[in-house]
């Protein structure tokens, strides 16, 4: 029998807003208790995850140590915890989202032993808050009383163990029940876990931050910052427009100076403002940190500032700015933040030298992030002396007071060392918030086997369900060399009316992942496959993966496929038909060789190894087969594109680099990616497929289809790409998708082709990001997807590598049971959670881009940083200026696809002259920036222009940090083109040059493991447990990335 009550609820909205509700609570007599100890577990209904009997105690956690301590909750030896659903309240409506959302995913880890167990909800758990009790003691209260019933249900066969930071509560509580003890969270550490010598370290570092926190807040020290203004202030003002509300954004070359605030909910919309809000240095800043959402004020319109125009440190990216440099922006202060983003920073300790500058108390020590966007951490911890030896660190921030400088925070643990591959890659890895812990047990024994002894079939049942194409169809896929995660496969033929028949098979991963099992939940939690420069972090297992969900040549897999019956001549859509399907793909080819079938090359078929052991005439017949079938669907392809191109499709330049390694691991190469036709081909055939699913699942939930939109740029950006198009006499017109598209198209010059690539990959940096989004909470006028000239757009064909495409999957099938009028097994998600899991997928599509683009840099920066550029030839290369500074020129390396700085003026205050034989030098003297030239005037009166596309000699170097990532850095040597010598190399292909190139990146790295080849087995038996996929070839994977090119990715202003 339920008992109603009635609960007032106080909720911070998304946007920071607070509103109070009045809520209808339910009291049950049993909830689920998840203890294989549980009396009644019919009662209990105890489906999913059960604490495991292996343990002598259970332990419950009071809401503060929750919110203080749950980094060492979330060590794995720590066992049977239960959390209560108090404490998981508290710090929801306390700590923020991100916290909130490690506690919730913690929770759905199987690897750790915690459950939830929803006190509030259990009739004699609940207890009421008492008029005058604060909301302090009634959690603890509460969480008490919870535990007294847990230890009573289990039969009190189960110690429990409450811990708390609560003096009053220990004293009142603590012998108060047999049983059940109280006890402090530290006293729990030392007297259980006094071998854990991790979470001791760490609980004293927290515990030491606080003491400072305290300790800081009883000084009475004068303001360093203004104070916030309470919520309710801040959300009155947002509201009556006198405040903004946005997301900070620092400029990460001018971290001290320049961040902006981007504007985000009801102010994006009712503003007037056209641009972001400039945040002009520290003080205005105001303790907020790189990502926080912060409530601004507008300065008087003559306080207003501009963006600085020269070059910073570390400057190689070159987002296009919206405006001319030089003219006063929107410019504000932070006068209160709305939500908290702090997350895990990558920091180095000081060395012993800077540390003793530092001061008076050694034990306080300033780090510095490893980005450069957040400001230096002032931590507390007894190992400072042992971590000044070059390693990287991982801490956290704890609070930021208006009386401090620098926020207060704690050390959490040591990543590596500085320059070793495997600490550098971590980094990457803790900087964006990935997670690559190996797939539990759990997990892995809900997976199908596929052995020798025990070979997988396709059952009897999905024969008769699915429709049978392995005798019908001429399936084959085409891919990168080396794919293990064949998702795709296509087939074409002509029907027995003359009509052609074209099929996109995609691997059926949902049939194997079934909503809400553990590896549901890990691949939701993933979100999809992380691409780094030497390994690949699957999404799925690799039994999955690179196994039973492949869809390998010569072998049955269930597939989920979309046929359209096509017109013989004009390719249009006459039908369509969507359902599961088996297939056996006959050929999985590369690109390289279909592209050679479809010029007529057909000695390739002595590397593609279906053709090997097939007599003179079968190998014929075959031949003729696959040629045609490529040649159609190239045909059908080429049509579909032209079709597209007419709605305004857009064709843009990413700066793609594919990093290869040979068989010992050595870097092999660095190659911009080639473009071929054959990519084209299977390109256009998946966006056929996804705009064809994308409108299925629209018309069959139009309030909970998961699609895929792009929306169109703001005008403001494309002024960079309109000033350098004109430099060129090229008109480029923005106005439309089609507008931009033909203007491209014409922007050619015949003598350099390098200036439509530049042109098209400024177009894309002006671009907006594509984005997952939920059709219930947008109008469909902005379902478009801008690039792809589409009206409804999502992603159907990767469900190996993207969540998105398992989530469009169900929905599909879903679809397809409604049309039939059968029951709709899938579990579909609400708007609202739709809305929340795509929130979530985006940001970890962010993610895997930065950490794409971070490993391609660091492996870059590891190629050239063991060569003397002044002797080394191949350190000196040609480059194509893009954009023009104040105080220097942004270069394009075509053979390295490396984009970067080059200064016209060094820190000497010199600046750059060339001679009569064109080399550079430096010479006292001045620069004059113009429009689309920059000239440099030595007081000799010599002087030399620079030209937006111009092609100059330069000599790539690597600039070192010891907190930072190293840098490419890029020096102006001749202001002519770079001439290959006239030796044996200029008779090589340029791809050859740059397998020498990178042949060398790596070769202190395989030193490395060679000296230590017990650490090199230790790392290949941790691969295997992690289950994880190992690449043959370093950045041969990044092929298999079709949607994540290696495009300008970041968030800051390069300007």
């Amino acid at each position: 029998m339920l008992q109603k009550r009635e609960k007032v609820l106080l909720l911070r909205t998304f946007h920071g807003r607070t509103l109070r509700i009045v809520r209808e609570h339910y009291l049950r007599p049993s909830v689920p208790c998840h203890s294989p100890l549980c009396p009644q577990p019919a009662a209990c209904r105890n489906d999913g995850k059960l604490l495991t009997s292996d343990v002598t105690h259970y332990v419950i956690p009071d809401w503060k140590v929750v919110q203080d301590y749950l980094e060492i909750l979330e060590f794995p030896e720590l066992k049977g915890i239960i959390f209560m659903q108090t404490a998981c309240q508290a710090v929801q409506h306390q700590r923020g989202r991100r916290q909130y959302n490690k506690l919730r995913n913690l929770l759905k880890d199987a690897r750790h032993d915690s459950i939830l167990f929803a006190n509030e909800f259990q009739q004699h758990c609940y207890l009421p808050r008492e008029r005058g009790e604060s909301m302090e003691k009634w959690q603890t209260r509460s969480i008490y009383n919870a535990a007294v019933w847990y230890y009573h249900h289990c039969q009190d066969r189960m110690p429990v163990i409450m811990v708390t930071e609560d003096e009053e509560a220990i004293q009142q509580y603590g012998s108060e029940t047999e049983g059940v003890f109280v006890i402090s969270f530290k006293n729990y550490l030392d007297s259980f876990w006094p071998d854990l010598k991790a979470a001791h370290e760490l609980c004293d570092s927290i515990l030491q931050s606080r003491r400072e926190r305290e300790n800081e807040s009883q000084e009475s020290r004068g303001k360093e910052y203004p104070e916030h203004l309470p919520l309710e202030v801040l959300e009155a003002g947002i509201k009556s427009g006198r405040y903004i509300q946005g997301i900070l954004n620092v400029n990460k070359h001018r971290a001290q100076m320049e961040a902006f605030v981007r504007l985000q909910g009801a102010s994006s919309k009712d503003s007037d403002l056209v641009s972001d809000i400039l945040i002009h240095g520290m003080k205005a800043r105001n303790r907020s940190i790189h990502g926080d959402v912060v409530a601004a004020e507008l300065l008087p319109k003559d306080e207003w500032k501009g963006r600085t125009t020269a070059l910073g440190e570390s400057d190689n990216e070159d987002k296009a700015s919206g405006e001319s440099p030089s003219e006063p922006m929107p410019t504000g202060r932070v006068v209160g933040i709305l939500q908290k983003n702090w997350r895990d920073y990558v920091v180095t300790f000081p060395s012993k030298e800077e540390v003793q500058s530092q001061g008076k108390n050694a034990q306080k020590i300033l780090v510095t992030p490893w980005d450069y966007r957040i400001p230096k951490i002032r931590i507390s911890t007894q190992q400072a002396e042992a971590l000044q030896v070059d390693f990287r660190v991982v801490v956290r921030i704890d609070s930021w007071e208006s009386t401090s400088v620098y926020p207060n925070g704690h050390f959490v643990r040591v990543l590596g060392k500085i320059r070793d591959l495997e600490g550098e890659i971590a980094t990457i890895l803790v900087e964006n918030s990935i997670s690559v812990v190996p797939f539990s047990e759990a997990q892995m024994c809900k997976m199908p086997v596929n052995t020798p002894e025990n070979p997988w079939k396709v059952s009897p049942e999905e024969e008769r369900e699915r429709k049978d194409l392995r005798k019908t169809h001429l399936v084959f896929s085409i891919d990168p060399k080396g794919c293990e995660d064949v998702d795709d496969t296509l087939s074409v033929r002509t029907l027995n009316n003359g009509n052609l028949e074209l099929g996109v098979h995609i691997a059926d991963v949902t049939h194997f992942v079934a909503p809400n099992s553990y590896i549901d939940t890990e691949a939701r939690t993933r979100a999809t496959t992380y691409y780094l420069a030497d390994r690949r972090y699957d999404m799925l297992p690799s039994i999955l993966s690179a196994d039973l969900c492949s869809l390998l040549g010569g072998v049955d897999r269930y597939a989920v496929s979309v046929m359209w019956e096509l017109d013989a001549t004009s390719y249009e859509v006459k039908k369509v038909w969507y359902g599961r399907t088996i297939i056996r793909s006959t050929y999985k080819l590369f690109y390289e060789a279909a592209q050679e079938l479809l010029d007529g090359n057909f000695s390739v078929i002595e590397d593609i190894p279906e053709f090997k052991d097939l007599d003179e005439k079968s190998r014929q017949a075959k031949l003729e087969e696959l040629v045609w079938a490529i040649g159609k669907l190239t045909d059908i392809a080429r049509h579909v594109r032209a079709k597209r191109d007419r709605c305004g499709a857009l064709e843009l330049e990413g700066v793609e680099v594919r990093v290869q390694l040979d068989e010992q691991k050595n870097i092999h190469d660095l190659i911009p990616k080639e473009p071929l036709e054959v990519h084209e081909t299977v390109a256009e055939c998946m966006i056929l497929a996804n705009h064809w699913v994308a409108k299925k699942i629209w018309e069959s939930f139009p309030h909970q289809a998961l699609l895929r939109q792009h929306p169109p740029p703001h005008q403001e950006f494309f002024s960079e790409l309109r000033e350098c198009a004109k430099a060129k006499g090229f008109s480029i017109d923005t106005r439309s998708n089609k507008t931009l598209a033909e203007s491209l198209d014409k922007a050619n010059d015949p003598s350099d082709p390098i200036v439509n690539r530049l042109l098209r990959s400024m177009a894309t940096q002006a671009m907006s990001n594509a984005l997952y989004f939920s059709t219930g909470s947008c109008a469909e006028e902005e379902f478009r997807h801008y690039g792809l000239a589409l009206d409804k757009y999502t992603h159907f064909t990767s469900p190996i590598r993207r969540y998105s495409d398992i989530v469009v999957h169900r929905l599909l099938l879903a679809a397809i049971s409604k049309d039939k009028k059968m029951e709709i097994k899938e579990n579909l998600f609400s708007n609202k959670e739709l809305e929340e899991l795509c929130r979530h997928i985006n940001n970890r599509n962010r993610a895997a881009q930065h950490s794409q683009k971070q490993s391609t840099e660091l492996f870059q920066c590891m190629y050239f940083k063991d060569r003397d550029p002044e002797t080394e030839e191949r350190c000196i290369s040609d480059g194509v200026i893009y954009s023009i500074r104040t105080n220097g020129v942004l270069v394009f390396i075509p053979r390295f696809g490396i984009k970067g700085a080059a200064y016209l003026k060094n820190k000497d205050g010199l600046v750059i002259s060339c001679g009569p034989d064109s080399r550079s030098e430096w010479q006292p003297g001045s620069l004059q920036r113009f429009q689309n030239k920059i000239t440099s005037t030595t007081t000799r009166g010599d002087s030399v222009t620079f030209h937006l596309f111009d092609h100059v000699t330069v000599r790539i170097s690597v600039q070192a940090s010891r907190c930072h990532s190293d840098t490419i850095r890029l020096e102006i040597i001749s202001n002519k083109p770079y001439m290959i010598p006239n030796t044996e190399l200029s008779h090589q292909n340029p791809l050859l040059l740059k397998s020498e190139l990178v042949k060398e990146v790596t070769k202190s790295v395989e030193e490395a493991q060679l000296a230590q080849e017990v650490k090199v087995e230790t790392i290949q038996e941790e691969y295997q447990e992690y289950c994880q996929t190992k690449g043959r070839s370093l950045y041969l994977l990044l092929e298999e990335i079709k949607d994540l090119a290696l495009l300008d990715v970041s968030n800051d202003y390069g300007v």
